[in-house]
């Protein structure tokens, strides 16, 4: 089995809610202390990808942070930008990247890695990696050397540590 999953491997999860619904929910999003929260890092031209990845995890009973989808931030980017998804990084139990194509060449997606790395590594960081249907090869292999990632095998969804070659199940990874 592949390291990587498809684009729209997770589309049958995909949410339907209108935007505006998720932007309300975004709103008002609060860290239960009795769930897991997950700040997903993601490139804004994923909206596909994100919406079915969010679906996923909303699944599974975690709350999800996207900054697409929060309404406080500025209307454009700047240091305020920063500071505030630092903040969000840190509130949140767990950090996920949407390892796509676009993802991975985005400056703000790595820079989002780096931070979820000084305070999440290791147990609570993964990839998600997603391979672009027009290219042979996944672009991120080389995150996936280095940081635990999704894996699906025959038995469900795994985090995969390459580091320490173990495997959890996503569920008890999602725990807090």
């Amino acid at each position: 089995m592949a390291d990587y999953f498809n684009e729209g491997h997770f589309n049958s999860y995909r949410i339907t809610d209108s935007i505006q619904s998720v932007l309300n929910e975004s709103r008002y999003f609060s860290y239960d202390s009795s769930r897991t929260s997950v700040f997903i890092s993601h490139k804004h031209d994923d909206l596909n990808e994100i919406k079915g990845f969010l679906g996923f995890l909303r699944g599974m009973g975690v709350d999800t942070y996207i900054d697409a989808f929060d309404p406080t931030l500025p209307g454009y980017t700047c240091g305020e930008t920063a500071k505030r998804i630092k903040q969000r990084i840190q509130q949140c139990d767990k950090f996920m990247l949407l390892a796509t194509d676009n993802a991975i060449a985005s400056k703000w997606c790595n820079w989002e890695l780096g931070i979820g790395d000084v305070h999440k590594y290791k147990a609570n960081i993964a990839i998600v990696p997603i391979k672009n249907a027009n290219r042979i090869n996944y672009t991120g292999s080389e995150f996936l050397e280095i940081y635990p990632y999704l894996y699906q095998s025959t038995s469900g969804y795994l985090i995969y540590d390459p580091v320490d070659r173990k495997f959890i199940t996503l569920r008890s990874w999602l725990q807090k």
